[in-house]
């Protein structure tokens, strides 16, 4: 289990979890915004910027020099969709200097480089350094690239987008290769700039600390204008008459079946938790129905699983598949889902799918950044629930709830991407 502390601290929301677990400070960063197609590029490239170079250190080898010099301290920038909402996040993991012997203060110097790349990026005529930016320009263009060369990261997202065309949640987390080009050194400060101000900015410190220390340290390093917090939106639900099925052929050996369920249940839901041992039981662990009677009964699949989307209120089926054994592993995926809608599921595979969950949940506080991602769908969603809510929660899940919760999931795509030559029969 883990305390976290919230402070407002002028506009950035501080997060302070206090443990001695690790012999080293972590610090996460996180800025959200609702997705939007017109900023969704710029704000893919921003993080990979910003991670280049600083005023005081104004090159990618000055700053890993520096990282180098703060005890091989890490840096690192990631992007991500939860729900209708964009998030970047910039991590330093730091030694902890209570166990070095030395005097000097390193997570107060992981923190000024933190506050420097946010508030004093590298800059040149009022803009971003252009080298830099054509040069995560073509990072970025490489990185879109390779979700086509990745077939079954294709797949994912073409079922997205279809289930949720003309909706933020199509928009992938990277933006859309043909926007890259238009980007200017200018125009990306310009919005980085709108960005500090209307943002939502989390900060999470994980480690050995005190809140009055860190609150003080971060009151005097990251100066931002308060905000008025967005109220989260209810995700958009598309209601379709009939299932929509869409077959795409490209020159691949393994067909790639994705299924996009409406789960009509979110985070946010008094049934989230009824709704996660639903999913452990039809397709989130190997002892599930769709592993078992899919891969391992009928051999049909190289792989299938499910997962579900917590604040979108989907759940995606994934299956690989050989092109012929489309029709057969369909009909093998639609029974699993109708033997769970009529409640045709063991006590044993409640209590087992309860226990993987309960495991999984612990062994993911067991890092920094678990508790980090846990403690962020509070943020996310309107529910806050802490942790130990969470873990009784599932226990408490009955029979009943699990059938209830199945009455609203209901299948919206199927996907099929398979080869050009073969034909889905």
């Amino acid at each position: 289990m883990f305390q976290e502390e919230v402070k407002e601290v002028g506009g950035l929301r501080l997060h302070v979890i206090p443990t001695k677990k690790y012999k080293t400070n972590t610090l996460v960063l996180k800025m959200k915004a609702p997705l939007c197609e017109q900023d969704v590029t710029m704000r893919a490239l921003i993080p990979y910027v910003l991670q280049n170079a600083t005023e005081r250190h104004p090159s990618m080898k000055a700053l890993r020099t520096y990282l180098d010099e703060l005890y091989g301290a890490t840096l690192q920038v990631d992007l991500a969709k939860k729900g209708e909402h964009h998030i970047i996040t910039i991590r330093i993991d730091v030694a902890n200097e209570k166990f070095l012997g030395g005097t000097s203060p390193l997570l107060r110097d992981a923190m000024t480089l933190l506050s420097d790349m946010l508030f004093r990026p590298l800059t040149e005529q009022g803009g971003f350094s252009a080298s830099i930016v054509e040069q995560e320009k073509r990072a970025l263009k490489q990185k879109i690239q390779s979700l086509f060369d990745d077939k079954m990261r294709y797949a994912q997202h073409r079922l997205i987008e279809e289930m949720y065309k003309g909706s933020p949640y199509a928009l992938d987390v990277h933006g859309k290769r043909h926007d890259v080009d238009s980007i200017d050194a200018k125009r990306l400060y310009k919005h980085y700039e709108h960005m500090l101000k209307h943002d939502e900015i989390d900060l999470y410190v994980v480690g050995d600390v005190m809140l009055d220390d860190i609150e003080h340290d971060v009151a005097e390093r990251f100066s931002l204008e308060a905000r008025s917090r967005r109220s989260t939106t209810t995700p958009t639900r598309m209601k379709r008459t009939n299932v929509q099925e869409i077959v795409e052929k490209q020159d691949v050996k393994q067909g790639k079946l994705h299924l996009g369920y409406q789960t009509n249940t979110t985070y946010n839901d008094a049934d989230y938790d009824a709704l996660q041992v639903w999913n452990g039981i039809f397709g989130g662990f190997t002892h599930s129905k769709l592993f078992i009677n899919v891969r391992e009964k009928a051999s049909l699949a190289y792989y299938a699983a499910s997962r579900i989307e917590s604040h979108q209120g989907m759940m995606m089926v994934m299956a690989g598949i050989e092109p012929s054994n489309y029709e057969r592993a369909l009909e093998i995926i639609h029974a699993q889902a109708e033997a769970m809608r009529n409640g045709q599921f063991s006590d044993e595979e409640i209590a087992q799918t309860k226990a993987v969950i309960r495991n999984q949940l612990l062994e993911t506080i067991d890092t920094a950044r678990g508790m980090i991602e846990l403690s962020y769908h509070n943020v996310i969603a309107t529910r806050q629930r802490p942790f130990h809510e969470w873990l009784e929660g599932i226990e408490k899940v009955t029979r009943e709830d699990i059938v209830r919760v199945g009455e609203n999931v209901e299948l919206d795509t199927i996907y099929f991407l398979t080869e050009k030559d073969g034909e889905k029969r």
